[in-house]
């Protein structure tokens, strides 16, 4: 049996009609720049993820790279964040000049630990950048506590989270700014790159507004340096069609979860963590085992997807050598890297695929 990690393909095929006359709407006006599908999907990602204000942008890293720009974050100042995520998080803060800090993981849900954040904090700080990782958000109230003693802005890497919540508070909407992505396979995925920025901050809204064209406002005047951050319209669209189904989609991966769970229980595979505050859009389903690269071998020679996010922690970067850090500084992150990988978990899975997929790995460590 094949069980890819993800079939787009199928969840193409119960929307296909309506992706297609969305886009010809687009072309059919011309309006190839911005225009009302991108507005109307700022509006709706900002209703359902309790934000005022969003901002549509052409990628998660565009997301993220814009607001530290709207902060002033630059050269000089320092941003927290986790070792143990994709490298756009890290990769912002280092384009505009600033420096990343990386403060070690929960190993339980693998987002930032909220413990040891206050010891990373300096004098050049301004920033803490939490991720929301696997579809879990992070410790909000004890991260947005350690922050307001510090004066610190809070930026939410929520690009694999969109819609998931904390305590009944939405991904996005706690910190300064939440930053989402529509890369493809996100639960919320686009047909190409895409991304937003979400706020409850209008003066921060303004200005993520003139920074994705460059700092333009009116027309050919610039107050500021920005860059060509805009989301295109037919990206706008498709997403349009995709968003109300998010929540069904999200809910069905959450079953997935479960069943996965359930058969799980009482081997050697440690399933995913959530903790009682959240509740998880499960953009990955991420287990830890023993001799994880064996298993990752056995499951692609039975023709099983799958995916090691991620395989070298953020600090151990060949690129980040310069921020001075050394294999054992941040011992969570290195053990998990060496320890999880994820399994499918999209919405069309069947019961049957899921079997195949747990004995697969249970009669490996038989």
């Amino acid at each position: 049996m094949h069980v890819p990690l993800l079939d787009l393909k199928a969840q193409y095929a119960g929307i296909k009609e309506e992706i297609l006359a969305q886009i010809n709407e687009v072309l059919d006006s011309q309006q190839c720049i911005g225009g009302p599908k991108v507005e109307a999907l700022e509006k709706a990602v900002a209703e359902v993820s309790d934000c005022k204000y969003a901002v549509g942008v052409a990628s998660g890293t565009d997301a993220i790279l814009n607001t530290l720009m709207s902060l002033d974050i630059g050269p000089g100042d320092e941003v927290i964040t986790t070792p143990f995520t994709f490298f756009a998080t890290a990769g912002c803060i280092a384009r505009t000049g600033a420096r990343p800090v990386f403060v070690d993981i929960d190993p339980k849900t693998y987002n930032i630990d909220p413990r040891k954040i206050e010891a990373a904090i300096t004098g050049k700080t301004r920033a803490i950048m939490p991720v929301h990782l696997f579809g879990q958000m992070a410790d909000m109230d004890s991260i947005m506590a350690v922050a307001g003693r510090a004066s610190l802005a809070v930026i939410e890497d929520a690009a694999q989270s969109i819609t998931s919540t904390y305590k009944g508070r939405k991904a996005g909407s706690i910190g300064t700014a939440g930053c989402f992505s529509f890369f493809p396979s996100k639960n919320l995925g686009g047909i190409g790159d895409g991304g937003m920025v979400v706020t409850n901050d209008e003066k921060l809204f303004k200005r993520l507004r003139m920074m994705r064209n460059h700092g333009m406002e009116p027309k050919y005047y610039h107050k500021y340096i920005g860059g060509n951050f805009r989301l295109d319209p037919i990206q706008a669209a498709a997403l349009l069609v995709k968003l109300p189904h998010l929540d069904k989609w999200s809910s069905k991966r959450r079953r997935n979860a479960k069943y996965y769970n359930k058969r799980f229980k009482g081997s050697v595979v440690k399933t995913p963590y959530i903790s009682p505050d959240c509740e998880s859009i499960y953009n990955q389903y991420v287990i830890r085992v023993p001799r994880r690269d064996e298993l990752v071998a056995h499951l692609r020679k039975n023709d099983i997807g799958c995916e090691i996010y991620y395989p070298v922690p953020l600090h151990l970067q060949e690129c980040f050598a310069y921020l001075g850090y050394r294999q054992g500084d941040l011992p969570e992150a290195e053990t998990a890297a060496r320890e999880v990988v994820a399994l499918p978990i999209y919405p069309e899975l069947t019961d049957e695929m899921k079997d195949y997929v747990v004995e697969t790995i249970l009669s490996f460590y038989a």
